[in-house]
């Protein structure tokens, strides 16, 4: 799933905590594969290791844990089409906040990590 208001939909419609990031997980188990030629970086910051790609104004992911996974998931479908300019324009932290996942203190790192990432193209 790769539209940001559906995913938002869904896990506004999902009470159960434990639940919900089981849907994480699986928006991670279907990303995309990187491409030949897409720019990748390591994300620092994040506990697991992790990588957003970039092949134009598309965006791709990995990481090492499932999670971490469908947290990429989340912000590439928030950012994919989107040029520079419009996603420093964009409340990421906000948007992602709103979602209400329950992240501990460290895998907020990463996201936080992987916003500044976004928001510095």
């Amino acid at each position: 799933m790769t539209d940001f208001e559906k995913i938002k939909g869904i896990l506004s419609g999902i009470d159960d905590p434990v639940m919900r990031l089981e849907f994480v997980m699986d928006l991670g188990a279907h990303l995309a594969s990187v491409p030949d030629g897409a720019v990748c970086t390591e994300i620092d910051g994040c506990a697991s290791r992790a990588i957003i790609c970039r092949d134009g104004n598309r965006f791709y992911g990995d990481a090492d844990a499932a999670l971490v996974r469908g947290i990429l998931a989340i912000l590439i479908a928030m950012v994919d089409g989107k040029d520079p300019a419009a996603i420093r324009n964009q409340d990421l932290a906000a948007d992602f906040a709103a979602l209400n996942l329950g992240l501990g203190a460290g895998r907020l790192n990463g996201v936080n990590s992987m916003i500044r990432f976004l928001q510095n193209l």
